[in-house]
């Protein structure tokens, strides 16, 4: 991807305007989409948001399960582990 600058002042409250041409081309919608802001050395980088597993790190087929994203095939898995009996389990039948 060619690398495309556009300098940009901060305003008073520190915000800056994205271009349109960097947001059309990165398919975003103004208040729909939500951007994730990291550091990298001494640069900050902006991506789009992208929700993704916890456990696998998938962005197919999430959803939200106890204020997490998780995808489905890691839930039948902890479904899978609930239902099963430990390895180490006594039981309490005679």
């Amino acid at each position: 991807m060619k690398e495309i600058g556009i300098i940009r002042m901060l305003d008073r409250m520190g915000r800056i305007v994205i271009p349109k041409e960097f947001r059309k081309q990165l398919g975003m919608e103004n208040e729909v989409d939500s951007f994730e802001i990291t550091m990298e050395e001494n640069r900050i980088v902006l991506r789009k948001y992208e929700p993704h597993c916890i456990f696998c790190g998938g962005t197919e087929n999430c959803t939200d399960f106890r204020d997490q994203t998780v995808c489905i095939d890691c839930l039948r898995d902890l479904q899978q582990i609930e239902t099963e009996t430990p390895p180490n389990a006594v039981s309490t039948e005679e």
